[in-house]
């Protein structure tokens, strides 16, 4: 998804301080052996005001973590419990990242600027606080992929390659390591609330759901419900649209862990996620989801039951009726997303309900019986254009096509990010420092993006 053009106006909102003495804990970044921009996102940087920031601004900013004027004065680790693959774990925080800055965009939206690998904190645990520069990569990948398919997600801000040799049992080591800037529409996680209620802190949960509700605004929910009741409806429609958007692009997060929602609906933290190569609800993305607990089909499951753990932490301020009552409404706002985004990514017009998911069946049921994976099955058939002479293309064939003007669409075949791609593309940065072929997959997706244009919204998204 390509944002739109907004103003370049720097506008610091260091809102968070309001809840800093119990949200989070003041840190100071790693002191790296050196700093090499590798990954500069000037379209973002355009949308908080930063896009004139030289590289070496950049560089003091999101390497060695100079504060932004008139911001955080220093930044936040945060604090929070959550579930990891349903086993509740008290703890977490942030282990090697924490929030930078706040700051506003062009539609006046509160911002967030937070890290990955920038360092060992109070939560680090045994870890070492470092990512390695392949994992800043991946990211990098995951998330101008998923914008491009209209996922709400967050954004790779900028990666800079830090110096140091770090040794990980999933890569080979000993491996390159840099420090990751995500911007995001906050960072409260479900997370953060279940902490709230374990210690019993109903004065600062109430603060939490204030802030929540004046910063992601959306809807709330039958009249009159209460603060609390309010939240959850919210949450509940937009993490209901963002497991929809996993299915129509294909994705599989990996670890949808309580601590990596986010109240706003944005996905983020992307580890051993993956691409579907063939339709096949049972595939999984972590080598060790041994029960497949987050596979590609149960994901829609995994993300309602953790909203069920926010409508559980909510009960220190609400009691449990309208709370069921917004879980209940996931499912009908999953249904209506599915094809909502379905219609769009194949290009074409909505019949409504009952004939958009006859239509979905019928899909699957294509992809399942041609092994044609997601991002091949959506190009091909993409306005109808494939004529199929099956229930299928008799389907599409009665729907009126989404004019694409677009070049893209004339490709010979379309963009898509399965794991052995992101191997090659690695192999030449690891090999040679060749990024061409990095920075040449980063355009190509945004070249996509644009094709796709804007997805369709729900009208609670933050």
């Amino acid at each position: 998804m390509q944002p739109a053009p907004q103003d370049a106006i720097y506008r610091p909102a260091p809102r968070i301080l309001d809840l800093a003495s119990w949200i989070g804990d003041p840190v100071g970044p790693a002191d790296f052996p050196e700093t090499k921009l590798r990954f500069r996102n000037q379209p973002a940087a355009a949308e908080v005001g930063l896009a004139g920031l030289s590289d070496a601004e950049w560089i003091r900013h999101f390497g060695r973590f100079e504060s932004l004027p008139e911001n955080l004065p220093h930044p936040l680790a945060l604090r929070y419990h959550g579930h990891q693959f349903q086993v509740y774990n008290p703890d977490l925080g942030d282990g090697r990242g924490f929030l930078f800055a706040q700051l506003l965009d062009g539609t006046g939206r509160l911002m967030d600027l937070g890290t990955k690998g920038s360092g060992q904190t109070p939560w680090s645990r045994q870890g070492d606080g470092r990512l390695t520069l392949k994992g800043a990569m991946r990211e990098v990948l995951a998330t101008e992929m998923l914008g491009a398919l209209g996922v709400n997600t967050s954004r790779t801000f900028s990666v800079i390659e830090t110096g140091e040799a770090l040794w990980r049992g999933d890569e080979p080591s000993p491996t390159r390591s840099a420090v990751m800037v995500r911007l995001s529409h906050g960072h409260i996680r479900i997370g953060t609330f279940q902490r709230l209620a374990a210690l019993g802190e109903a004065d600062n949960m109430a603060a939490l759901v204030g802030y929540c509700l004046a910063n992601f605004p959306g809807n709330d929910g039958p009249e009159g419900a209460s603060p609390a009741a309010r939240l959850l409806n919210q949450v509940v429609e937009r993490m209901a649209d963002m497991a929809a958007s996993y299915v129509v692009a294909g994705f599989v997060h990996g670890v949808l862990n309580t601590d990596n929602m986010n109240v706003t609906g944005e996905s983020f933290d992307y580890g051993p996620w993956r691409w579907l190569p063939r339709w096949d609800p049972a595939f999984t993305a972590a080598y060790f989801d041994s029960s497949g607990l987050y596979a590609f089909g149960r994901q829609a499951q995994a993300i309602h039951w953790n909203c069920g753990q926010l409508a559980v932490a909510l009960r220190t301020l609400e009691e449990a009726p309208p709370l069921i009552a917004a879980l209940n409404r996931f499912e009908e706002h999953y249904r209506a997303a599915v094809t909502r985004r379905w219609c769009w990514r194949l290009g074409i017009q909505s019949l409504g309900a009952e004939e958009d998911t006859a239509l979905i069946g019928l899909s699957e049921e294509a992809m399942t019986a041609s092994g044609e994976g997601p991002d091949a099955f959506f190009f091909h058939h993409r306005g109808g254009r494939a004529n199929a002479a099956d229930a299928l293309g008799e389907a599409l064939a009665a729907r009126g096509p989404v004019a694409d003007t677009h070049a893209y669409w004339h490709d010979a075949a379309p963009q898509s990010l399965l794991i052995e791609e992101v191997e090659a593309i690695w192999a030449p940065i690891a090999d040679g420092d060749d990024w061409s072929q990095f920075e040449a997959k980063v355009a190509a997706l945004r070249r996509m993006g644009e094709a796709h244009g804007e997805p369709p919204q729900a009208a609670g998204h933050a």
